[in-house]
């Protein structure tokens, strides 16, 4: 079988260089442990063939490799920015170690992070002409295409915060703060006239305050008479309980001699006249 006279040998590196449609060889497409297992061999046509001697068929792709790996160096990055940003506005002095420091981090992980970025663009371009050759949809491309656009453009924008830098010149001059003894007098009359304010507001407060104590102990007095008051009215209403009480309980006894007394007198008066009711009919049943 004949090779192509462009198509360079499987034994041989081959020869790079810039084709549309193609993406070349990159080890953060390709990692290390992916390269020692995997040769792109590129034709004439402006086609490639991977030959992949891989021990499992359910390896990742390369780009969403790079991706996770972007993803993370931002957020270690946004971290980074937010400390700079921070340690700028309250640094007085362009050479101070700490902006110094958060400066050299954010820088790192910046240039760390545009590479990796490089490698995407490098892909999506790739990749966005003829799609379903890389056995990607239109929509996944579409969406490498714009996560690549977003984490570019924070990227610089923090590129762009980085170049204002803090330099002394600009900083005011602190004897610009100065105040004269005339200015220094009229701001300590201020603040006294202040002071004043706040503590005749304050006293104030505090007589309204008395004056609500003041009530809330008069209610509390005035409570505690009605309830000693009230104490006493008990008491003489439980005096007249008792002694209505025994005036009934002598009444009761009274009314009960009464009716023993009336039981016994009628009972009398009974047998007397059943008596005289049985001599009397006697007496009849004789003369008959």
């Amino acid at each position: 079988m004949q090779r192509h006279p462009s198509e360079p040998s499987l034994s041989q590196p081959p020869e790079y260089r810039e084709t549309p449609g193609l993406i070349l060889t990159n080890p953060l497409l390709f990692p290390p442990s992916r390269a020692e297992s995997s040769r792109i061999v590129f034709t004439a046509y402006g086609h490639f063939d991977a030959v992949r001697m891989m021990s499992s068929t359910n390896d990742e792709d390369p780009f969403l490799q790079v991706q996770q790996d972007v993803l993370n160096q931002m957020a270690n990055a946004r971290p980074l920015f937010a400390s700079y940003l921070r340690i700028r506005s309250l640094s007085t002095d362009a050479n101070s170690p700490e902006l110094a420091s958060a400066r050299s981090d954010l820088e790192s992980a910046l240039s760390s992070l545009a590479d990796d970025l490089a490698d995407l663009v490098a892909s999506v371009r790739a990749v966005e002409s003829k799609p379903s050759q890389f056995g990607l949809s239109p929509n996944e491309v579409t969406r490498r295409k714009r996560l690549v656009q977003e984490v570019g453009g924070e990227i610089d924008d923090m590129h762009d915060e980085l170049a204002k830098k803090v330099d002394a010149g600009d900083l005011p001059d602190p004897n610009a703060f100065a105040i004269d003894g005339d200015a220094e007098d009229n701001y300590a009359e201020f603040e006294q006239q202040q002071q004043m304010e706040m503590m005749h507001e304050q006293d104030q407060h505090l007589d309204g305050v008395f004056q609500t104590v003041g009530n809330l102990r008069r209610q509390a007095d005035d409570m505690g008479r009605e309830l000693e008051e009230q104490r006493e009215m008990l008491e003489e209403v439980d005096t007249v309980a008792d002694r209505v009480g025994g005036r009934l309980a002598t009444g009761v006894q009274k009314l009960q001699y009464v009716m023993r007394q009336n039981e016994d007198r009628y009972s009398s008066c009974c047998i007397a006249v059943l008596i005289f009711v049985l001599i009397l009919l006697l007496i009849l049943l004789l003369i008959l």
